[in-house]
């Protein structure tokens, strides 16, 4: 990986890249510690301290973990990536339901184009309901679940002030998309992977210390030890995958022959990425967020007792079990057997001892849903690995080592060096006869 980079930089065309994206990360960090306009920040951060040390764990947890702790201080790049996720896990979704969209997606490169603008403009509607209640809940005292009950910001009546917060946190997710778009055309890598693997990582020096500070050197040695055999793990499961060989019969094209090739179909072990874990965290939320609208409700106190904390055994086993659940679902929406045979059969293309056509596809269906489900448990072992650290090590809410945080540290940070490579190859390629 490191030998990759050196090289990187010994290329002038790779090395321009990566510095322009290293000059992009500046400025989205900077956006991300400069707060918005009418924020009263001894304030914002004397609520952010009193939370960390609290015993609930934040509403927006996920959501400000995506925003590298912008969110709770209230900056510009407050919002994050996070309505760009949103609004492109629900275009995936409605892909698969509106025909209209499928037949965008099968148009091929100008299909797609159209598909992103719909993204884009779904991302800025998501980014105005998401910045208009952060800031009432600001305004209102509860952003920080009522472990602080200051004013956080300077106008608390004024609506003028309210809309003008409002604004600039929707046109910092508008900043964010356009520095992403510029990543991904002139640098290296897909732009916006790589500003949630910032947001990320910006969390992981604070998240440490904080460990070491609350529980002391040896419980600080142990997460480090265990953290370097997560993230060992999690590489092994993030590379692993099943080939499935596929033979290509020989065909004449006019006066040419094509075909009588073999190749293989990769199905990987995490099929479905991260998106099962932020399905299932997403949908978590809503009865904390029920509990917190509704506090007089019968049913608020023994949510605030079992589905506020995550340390709870039935937060836990319902958290793994929606991730099972979503892992299925994702990968039976973004992978379709039918599609995948139908298409070998077009091109001559057969698995070794499997017929084409029908067969071909109750093959690749049972091949898939049995490799599905290690894929799935691996999920929802990796996203419980930070609860079971509260639960037995009594150790941070902030625990580093485990989660979404490290399956994106780890997704991202493995698809952007295989990215360096690949260009690397290109421009360094030996023949045979050298």
């Amino acid at each position: 990986m490191l030998s990759a980079f050196v090289n990187a930089f010994r290329t002038p065309d790779l090395r321009r890249k990566i510095l322009f994206v290293l000059g992009i990360l500046v400025l989205f960090r900077l956006g991300s510690t400069l707060p918005a306009p009418g924020i009263n920040v001894p304030n914002v951060q004397t609520c952010v301290d009193a939370a960390a040390q609290g015993e609930n764990s934040s509403l927006f947890a996920l959501i400000n973990l995506f925003s590298g702790g912008a969110l709770l201080q209230l900056t510009v790049f407050a919002l994050g990536i996070m309505p760009y996720i949103t609004a492109s896990i629900i275009l995936q979704l409605l892909v698969v339901v509106i025909p209209r969209l499928e037949a965008l997606k099968k148009e091929g490169q100008q299909g797609q184009a159209k598909i992103t603008q719909y993204t884009r403009y779904l991302t800025l509607g998501l980014a105005v309901l998401q910045a208009t209640g952060i800031v009432a809940l600001a305004r209102s005292g509860n952003l920080f679940g009522g472990a602080c009950n200051l004013d956080l910001l300077y106008y608390m009546d004024s609506i003028p002030a309210f809309l003008l917060i409002v604004l600039v946190m929707v046109a910092g997710t508008a900043v964010i998309m356009w520095m992403g778009e510029l990543i991904t055309d002139r640098g290296v890598g897909n732009g916006m992977s790589i500003l949630i693997f910032t947001q990320v990582v910006a969390t992981f020096p604070g998240a440490l210390w904080g460990v070491r500070q609350v529980n002391g050197l040896t419980t600080f040695s142990v997460v480090i030890a265990v953290g370097l055999v997560i993230v060992a793990a999690v590489i092994f499961m993030e590379q692993a995958q099943r080939r499935i060989p596929v033979q290509y019969a020989k065909r004449m094209v006019g006066r040419r022959m094509f075909g009588g090739s073999s190749t293989y179909i990769p199905l990987k072990v995490n099929q479905a990425g991260i998106i099962p874990v932020i399905f299932a965290s997403s949908l978590l939320y809503l009865p904390a967020l029920y509990a917190q609208f509704e506090p007089s409700s019968r049913y608020a106190a023994w949510i605030n007792d079992h589905f506020v904390r995550g340390d709870h055994p039935y937060y836990m086993i319902t958290y793994f079990a929606l991730i099972v659940f979503f892992t299925y679902f994702y990968v039976s929406i973004t992978f379709n057997p039918e599609e995948v045979a139908d298409n070998m059969k077009k091109y001559g293309g057969f698995i070794p001892g499997i017929r084409a056509g029908r067969p071909t596809q109750d093959y690749l269906a049972y091949v898939l849903s049995r490799i599905t489900a290690p894929g799935a448990v691996y999920l929802g072992v990796v996203a419980l690995i930070p609860m079971a650290a509260v639960a037995l090590l009594g150790a941070s809410q902030n625990f580093p080592f485990g989660g979404t945080s490290i399956l994106i540290i780890v997704g991202v940070g493995l698809n952007t060096v295989q990215q360096i490579e690949s260009q690397l190859q290109q421009r360094n390629y030996e023949g045979f006869l050298r």
